[in-house]
């Protein structure tokens, strides 16, 4: 069976085109970084493959974040697509987590955040609408609905070896007719986890849709990637402004950071500190040589 893989694919017969991902080391990499509770496995993992599915139907050169904010013990799950085809997650929680509750329990009241993000130097976009539904793919197609009005299905898995998802997404008007969506999304309907998870893609597909006419478009390959440097920190510490994180190295000797995502270990001494507010020397001064 292969692993990290996204399969796009298009009906020739219905309106609609789909995708499917397995993700098995980049879960596993994630996992082997921070010991999350159990309860937040399933949710986390299954906003990861949401993340690629999501992503996979975009056309631009940049990065997708999907974010589940709560005012709850869980305060945020957060995933990371770049148009590369790398993914990072993480999360926030306070306390001691019940190990029997929902979803919508640990989240509480809260939000569900998408966050375009170009490299091309366009400002971000960013959607926001209150949490609504029990599950990872009830609250984005809730979103999906309400603000991009892009008729959408997701069905997700996840366990302690593999994240994995299907998307089914409706064609505008004049690409075939509502009945032949409503068969497709009955036909996926009757997937449930265990066969998600167990399942090769190229068989589950088969399985699910052997009497319509579809066409493979592309397979992607996937994999764990975490945008964090050391550049990156010490741009951060600028924006800080010296007198803050010179206040913090007498305190504590060092800047420490550690990344939320991939758990990388960043230490900045007196020294690092100084140089990160050294003036940059200009070189247009009549004495500079």
């Amino acid at each position: 069976m292969q692993n990290d893989k996204l399969f796009r694919f298009l009906f020739d017969s219905a309106p609609a085109r789909g995708a499917q991902v397995r993700l098995q080391n980049t879960w596993q990499t994630i996992l082997q970084r921070r010991d999350y509770p159990d309860v937040l496995r399933q949710p986390l993992g299954e906003l990861l493959a949401a993340s690629a599915l999501l992503g996979s139907m975009l056309k631009f050169d940049g990065s997708l974040v999907l974010q589940l904010q709560g005012k709850g013990a869980l305060k945020l799950l957060v995933v990371e697509w770049n148009a590369d085809r790398t993914l990072r997650a993480t999360a926030k929680w306070e306390g001691d987590l019940p190990t029997a509750a929902g979803l919508t329990e640990l989240l509480g009241q809260g939000q569900f955040v998408l966050i375009l993000d170009p490299k091309n130097g366009t400002p971000p976009y960013q959607g926001i609408v209150a949490l609504e539904g029990d599950s990872v793919a009830e609250m984005l197609q809730g979103y999906m609905q309400r603000s991009e009005q892009l008729e959408s299905r997701l069905w997700l898995a996840c366990d302690t070896e593999v994240a994995c998802g299907l998307l089914l997404q409706r064609l505008p008007e004049g690409h075939g007719e509502a009945e032949d969506w409503h068969r497709l999304c009955a036909l996926a309907g009757t997937l449930h986890a265990p066969e998600l998870l167990a399942t090769d893609p190229d068989l589950l597909r088969h399985r699910l849709f052997h009497e319509e006419q579809l066409q493979v478009l592309k397979v992607e390959e996937q994999a764990f990637g975490c945008s964090c440097s050391r550049e990156r920190v010490g741009g951060m510490l600028q924006m800080m402004g010296a007198a803050e994180v010179s206040d913090i190295v007498q305190e504590q000797g060092s800047v420490e950071i550690i990344c939320d995502y991939c758990h990388q270990r960043y230490v900045f001494d007196e020294e690092d500190c100084t140089q990160l507010f050294r003036p940059m020397p200009d070189h247009n001064s009549p004495t500079c040589h």
